[in-house]
């Protein structure tokens, strides 16, 4: 009976936050684009000091910061393709583009951090020596250059793929800053063994915040519900919305970082379109309120709607029905109406 989109929460219907959101997406663009210019500037820096000084640790550090380079290249272009409008067969536009660099970041970085960790374990066979004043000085720079390029990402726009190139800019510290630690306590003891454990110990830091990018970017890519969403509490929210009798066909998903959608059909009185305008207002602005769900599809019908055409993904009467079709007989009823599922002809799951 009635489908609309809801407008994204953090895009509202007015020119003034959407002349704020446009400016703060340019200046995380502009960030990206430094970022890339002078991180790729650190590379030859720490590539040069690596070799000179013969330290691993300086030289992973410096792989790690190649694939910041191609990170931040790919981060400006994803941030780039985002500005572009939606068109006749891509509806949702390019948003989908920054994560999938940010997925392509996530495992260039788990493989960086096995090829520092297999590098390490030779260096540890085969111990050679290092000097630690070049480390010093080429780690100390790299230090410098990303907390600058750290500060300017954090100021602009937070989606996942500013999000994983500020990552690759705080490991690059943390890195640097191990180097420089083990380049003293090299100076101070002789130990060159001290050079591959910290090589070890950046790859690790590599790892672990990779992993992290990779499941959460799989997750947008599988479409799933997002971490902080129950579907069964937004649909028992939705049921407290007067004049909703039922919610069947749930789905909740995220298109992109910080843009979330959500589709559903609610049975609701056999009224006129214009008499149910006031319920599909106070759906979408609870959706937005307390899930900051912006993008809603929300499909009404009347308890005389008892056939769906189309097809349904689960075999009826599966315990996962509320999120089929309603030809399943799944979907959640309003304890006021217990009677909608023998009048309707459909089996709905009663709320407690």
């Amino acid at each position: 009976m009635s489908q609309t989109p809801g407008h994204l929460p953090d895009q509202p219907p007015s020119g003034g936050h959407n002349h704020l959101h446009t400016h703060t997406h340019a200046a995380s663009r502009q960030a990206l684009r430094l970022g890339f210019l002078l991180t790729a500037a650190i590379l030859l820096v720490e590539v040069a000091g690596g070799l000179l000084s013969h330290s691993l640790a300086l030289l992973s550090d410096a792989g790690h910061v190649l694939t910041d380079v191609v990170a931040l290249g790919l981060a400006w272009f994803a941030a780039a393709q985002a500005e572009r409008l939606p068109n006749e067969r891509r509806t949702f536009g390019y948003h989908r583009v920054g994560i999938l660099v940010a997925l392509f970041n996530g495992v260039t970085l788990v493989v960086i951090a096995l090829v520092i960790g297999f590098e390490a374990w030779q260096r540890l066979q085969s111990p050679e020596p290092v000097h630690p004043d070049i480390m010093i000085v080429a780690a100390l720079l790299a230090i410098a250059v990303n907390l600058f390029i750290a500060r300017r990402l954090h100021g602009g726009e937070h989606n996942l793929n500013t999000r994983a190139a500020l990552l690759h800019a705080v490991g690059d510290i943390g890195a640097s800053a191990a180097v420089v630690l083990g380049a003293v306590v090299i100076a101070l003891s002789g130990a060159t063994w001290v050079d591959p454990i910290i090589s070890v110990a950046i790859a690790a830091l590599i790892a672990f915040g990779a992993l992290r990018l990779i499941v959460e970017t799989v997750n947008i890519l599988m479409e799933s519900t997002p971490a902080d969403i129950s579907t069964e509490d937004v649909a028992r929210d939705i049921l407290q919305t007067p004049g909703v009798r039922a919610v069947h066909d749930l789905h909740v998903w995220t298109i992109t970082s910080g843009m979330r959608a959500l589709s559903c059909h609610c049975v609701i009185d056999d009224i006129p379109p214009s008499a149910s305008a006031a319920i599909l207002d106070d759906v979408t602005a609870m959706l937005r309120e307390r899930y900051r769900i912006g993008h809603t599809t929300i499909q009404f019908e009347s308890a005389a709607h008892e056939s769906h055409d189309g097809f349904c993904a689960c075999e009826p009467g599966a315990a996962e029905s509320l999120y089929c079709a309603q030809n399943c007989g799944g979907g959640l009823d309003h304890p006021d109406h217990p009677d909608h599922a023998r009048q309707s002809g459909h089996k709905h799951a009663r709320l407690s």
